[in-house]
């Protein structure tokens, strides 16, 4: 072995790799950049922002549709081949934005086509490499790398307006899409692999054949009413979640919290992620899983209430941290619950599906949020439709069962 194998050996490298490439994601980069760039691109143009709001929309709705074909191909190529065009493609298209003519059929179609190659630069394939190496501390690692996009959504927006300030919004374009490839792909490259994939050494990477792991197929997966109740728990956290965060802003104002307070709950609830994703990751190496999902499935229903009463800066805040800490655990727990029920042989694409459920709901949550509002002129009958929402997953998950996929005793990390 050289001496960067030698160097890069401990598996946590990798668990590191993926928390600095996750910084520069699809979630931090193409939509919680989104919001900066609004005013702007609007201002120059004369675009309507409801316009300009499809492009984010339709660009969750491209990944969601790209990522169950990026889990098939990690599961059939290995995670490095699949995840390195993937981080270059999607910098490219983040940065080809800067180009948009006079025209929000263009705009939109550029942030589709940056949607869809950002499904490869999302936490799958970094889960996937993680849950490979880690058993025993699986859940630990996960929340570690995972951590990793709520440091992006706390960096990349402030990045961006300041690029914006200094470059204007074509020059910001072109700056978040160098940071992304500056960021993502050496950490990739240099530490990202799965079992049986040599340590970054191109000599030797065709002469090692990666090991299978044991896990169910796509189609038995799909039998499986596990699958499903995961999937319906998933789609229904995801949308109370997305929807009552992206609208705590006019949320908060209805109740008569000012602007610039409201604002800043979304920092708390960014940061709240962060939390979540590390506390969730602790907790299920060392307790069930489905339990652990349980009692953060729950938790937001406090955080809805709290926000909606707007009774102040501490109850709201509060509110904003239960939010914030389930959001970030979600994301933990989908990949801890496929490597745990359907195991690591076909875990790309189990797992793509899951993830293209998360990517849809966090636009549905916000689009049934605003229809509520439209039709009652409140809040209050979704918010209620969205605690509910919660309960249900709770119970779904509560009756997963037994692991098929418990830990080894002994582990490789």
């Amino acid at each position: 072995m050289n001496s960067h194998g030698r160097l890069f050996k401990n598996s946590w490298w990798i668990v590191i790799g993926s928390m600095l490439a996750l910084i520069v994601g699809n979630g931090p980069v193409g939509l919680f950049t989104f919001g900066v760039f609004l005013k702007p691109v609007s201002s120059e143009f004369g675009w309507e922002r409801g316009t300009m709001s499809m492009a984010i929309g339709v660009s969750l709705f491209c990944g969601a549709i790209a990522t169950p074909i990026i889990g098939y191909l990690i599961d059939r190529w290995g995670i490095r081949r699949v995840t390195l065009p993937m981080i270059v493609l999607f910098a490219l298209s983040m940065a080809s934005i800067a180009f948009t003519p006079a025209s929000p059929i263009v705009f939109v179609l550029l942030y589709a086509i940056a949607g869809t190659f950002g499904a490869g630069q999302a936490p799958l394939p970094y889960a996937k490499a993680i849950s490979s190496w880690f058993d025993q501390r699986r859940g630990l690692a996960l929340g570690i790398a995972m951590a990793g996009a709520g440091i992006g959504v706390a960096v990349i927006p402030q990045l961006a307006r300041l690029l914006i300030e200094i470059y204007g919004w074509r020059g910001a374009y072109v700056g978040v899409g160098i940071v992304t490839f500056v960021v993502a792909f050496p950490a990739a490259a240099l530490f990202l692999r799965e079992q049986g994939e040599p340590l970054a050494d191109a000599g030797r990477q065709a002469a090692v054949s990666r090991a299978i792991p044991p896990g169910k197929s796509v189609g038995e997966a799909f039998a499986n009413y596990r699958f499903w109740f995961i999937a319906i728990a998933t789609f229904l956290v995801v949308t109370a979640l997305n929807g009552t965060i992206n609208h705590a802003i006019p949320l908060l104002t209805d109740r008569g919290i000012s602007p610039s307070t409201a604002a800043s709950i979304l920092g708390i609830v960014g940061m709240s992620t962060i939390a979540g994703r590390l506390v969730s990751g602790y907790l299920v190496d060392r307790f069930f899983a489905p339990f652990v999902a349980v009692f953060f499935f729950l938790l937001p229903i406090v955080g809805i209430y709290l926000l909606g009463s707007g009774e102040g800066m501490p109850i709201v805040v509060v509110g904003g941290i239960t939010l914030g800490v389930t959001l970030g655990a979600e994301v933990d727990l989908i990949g801890f619950l496929v490597s745990r029920y359907f195991g690591l042989r076909h875990f790309g694409a189990i797992s793509g599906y899951l993830f293209a459920i998360f990517t849809a709901a966090s636009g549905f949550g916000p689009f049934l949020m605003g229809l509520c509002y439209d039709a009652f002129h409140s809040y209050n009958l979704a918010l209620t439709g969205f605690a509910m929402a919660l309960i249900i997953a709770s119970l779904m998950i509560a009756l997963l069962g037994p692991y098929a996929f418990p830990g080894r005793s002994a582990v490789r990390s």
